[in-house]
C-alpha cells in the first residue's frame, strides 16, 4: 500500500522555530505523481510550508494518530493556485465521494474554505 492509498496521513510541517506540527490531512495521487490535498490559503500550514517547504507523512487515522509500524516519508511542500487547484480538487473529490461532499458542505455553511491546494514531491 502507498501513501496514495491512504485515507489518512499525518502531515507534519515545521514552525518558524523549527519546531514540527502535525496534522491529518487526506491525500490523493495527482496526474504527475506527486501527492496533493485542498486546503484554505490562510491556513497555518499554508503559512508554514511557505516558510519552510519540508514535509514528513505518515500513514494515520482521522486525529492524525500514526499506525503503528508504518514509516515516515520525507519531501517538499508547494502551496499551489489557480488552475491547478482545481485538479488537486477534482482527485480527492473522486477519491473520497460523499464524505467530500459532506465537508464541503459543512465548511460552506461555517464560512470555511478550501479555496487552495498543496502538492508535494516526495524525496
Amino acid at each position: 500500500m502507498t501513501l496514495a492509498d491512504e485515507k489518512y496521513v499525518a502531515l507534519t510541517t515545521y514552525k518558524k522555530d523549527g519546531t514540527p506540527k502535525s496534522l491529518p490531512v487526506w491525500i490523493a495521487e495527482l496526474d504527475d505523481g506527486r501527492l496533493g490535498f485542498t486546503t484554505a490559503v490562510s491556513s497555518w500550514k499554508v503559512k508554514r510550508l511557505r516558510n519552510d517547504d519540508r514535509v514528513l507523512l505518515q500513514p494515520s487515522n482521522s486525529r492524525g494518530v500514526v499506525k503503528p509500524g508504518t514509516d515516515t516519508t520525507s519531501g517538499r511542500g508547494e502551496v499551489l493556485s489557480g488552475p491547478e487547484v482545481a485538479a488537486v480538487e477534482a482527485r480527492i473529490k473522486k477519491k473520497y465521494g460523499i464524505a467530500y461532499r459532506v465537508i464541503g458542505l459543512i465548511n460552506r455553511i461555517s464560512g470555511k474554505s478550501s479555496d487552495g491546494a498543496i502538492a508535494i514531491t516526495l524525496d
